[in-house]
């Protein structure tokens, strides 16, 4: 059924076009809860906190004091007896693990078409963190400063020899 006058289609058959009203959008919804919120979220919070963090990082270990020349073992010995510092590079080891394996989790959503290819990088993806978060905790906290039987000019100054 067509207009005369005009070629063109009658108001029933131009039910969804700019002519005529549509049904109302109803929104599908795709996830459970709001993950992908809060992800969002913790990306950008952990960002900044990261900032400070390895800025924090930075600053002391190559602007204060000798820069540089004074990074050796006994400097990161003398560091980690102190708990502050402990808890700065624990703190530091898991928000830039965090915040990577969430991006690199996302990266993969994006971009992996099949389920099977997911799921196969992301349960890749979450051994590597976890190795890495373990053994770099493992290593922050059971480092020893003073082992025995190391030479005394490569130990901090602290250890009795």
């Amino acid at each position: 059924m067509t207009n005369a006058t005009h070629g063109t289609p009658a108001v029933a058959e131009r039910v969804g076009t700019l002519d005529a009203p549509r049904s109302p959008y109803v929104r599908k919804k795709t996830t459970r809860g709001n993950y992908e919120l809060y992800s969002w979220v913790f990306m950008r919070a952990s960002g900044v906190v990261l900032v400070v963090l390895v800025f924090g990082h930075l600053f002391v270990n190559l602007m204060v004091g000798d820069g540089v020349e004074a990074i050796d073992f006994a400097f990161v010995g003398g560091k980690w007896t102190n708990p502050f510092w402990q808890v700065w590079d624990l703190l530091m080891l898991w928000l830039a693990m965090i915040h990577g394996t969430n991006g690199l989790r996302t990266i993969i959503n994006d971009y992996a078409e099949r389920d099977v290819t997911r799921g196969v990088l992301k349960g890749l993806l979450y051994l590597a963190f976890t190795i890495v978060v373990v053994l770099g905790t493992l290593v922050i906290f059971t480092f020893e400063p003073c082992p025995a039987g190391a030479d005394p000019e490569l130990l901090a100054s602290f250890c009795t020899a």
